[in-house]
């Protein structure tokens, strides 16, 4: 495996991964201020072996993305009427933004505000070492739309005029271009940016991993459960670590 990317989803201080999410720190705060303590210790207590991964010669390309999202985006529950506006708790569909496709809708899930762009709630948290980070993937800025993979939105759209709007880096592009052929994810939230990211990487022709020890998840009981079955059944490996996968990396 010579080809090899790494994909962190941190805005590790809000939502964070080597794979996906953000403040990473403002979304630590946020889920804390929500009850989400689990978030909140998870994503500072994965950082050291982040930082292991991100130092590991094997990896190619090192991507952090980051949810970088404008005040009024469709995700906040403050943006939406009570009594269906309860962060966590709340969902109402969410329409697809892609012309000619607007009645097409998903089941959304509303949060506190997190991630806004332009703030320290969008920002990296500093236990993880952005040194090793070579790419940083800004995504989720279409206020009307939810983007938790770092290479589309909710709706799967990729056509130029609306993934612009949505994120400011071509993933699937740029790691073609690099000749990347293996894509390990990893970071906040396992069951949310981790997980689509993983997926939409198996989708888009990568030899996709996830590496479990290295994410921590909203609902780690059954929602990562969950979302383990769903990575599997798109084609994603579920790895540790310290497995041999990894390893393979360090030896080539």
């Amino acid at each position: 495996m010579n080809f090899v990317d790494f994909m962190l989803d941190v805005n590790i201080a809000d939502f964070a991964g080597l794979t996906p999410y953000t403040d990473l720190s403002q979304f630590v705060w946020a889920n804390r201020a929500e009850s989400r303590d689990y978030i909140s210790r998870g994503a500072r207590s994965i950082a050291p072996l982040i930082n292991t991964l991100l130092a590991n010669p094997g990896f190619v390309i090192r991507v952090a993305s980051q949810d970088y999202h404008p005040q009024n985006h469709v995700s906040f529950a403050s943006n939406h009427p009570e009594p269906n506006n309860r962060p966590f708790e709340s969902v109402f569909q969410m329409n697809n933004p892609a012309p000619g496709k607007e009645n097409e809708t998903k089941e959304q899930r509303l949060w506190p505000v997190h991630c806004v762009g332009g703030t320290k709630g969008a920002t990296i948290i500093p236990e993880i070492d952005s040194s090793k980070i070579d790419l940083y993937v800004k995504k989720g800025m279409d206020p009307r739309v939810e983007m938790y993979s770092a290479f589309s939105d909710a709706f799967g759209n990729l056509d130029p005029a609306v993934h612009a709007q949505s994120v400011d880096v071509d993933l699937k592009a740029v790691l073609a271009e690099r000749g990347i052929t293996h894509v390990f994810s990893a970071g906040i939230a396992g069951d949310y940016c981790v997980k689509y990211t993983a997926m939409d990487a198996a989708r888009a022709g990568f030899k996709s991993y996830l590496v479990e020890d290295a994410t921590r998840s909203v609902d780690p009981g059954a929602g990562w459960e969950e979302a383990r079955r769903e990575c599997e059944a798109a084609g994603v490996s579920i790895i540790r670590s310290d497995g041999p996968e990894i390893a393979a990396l360090t030896a080539s």
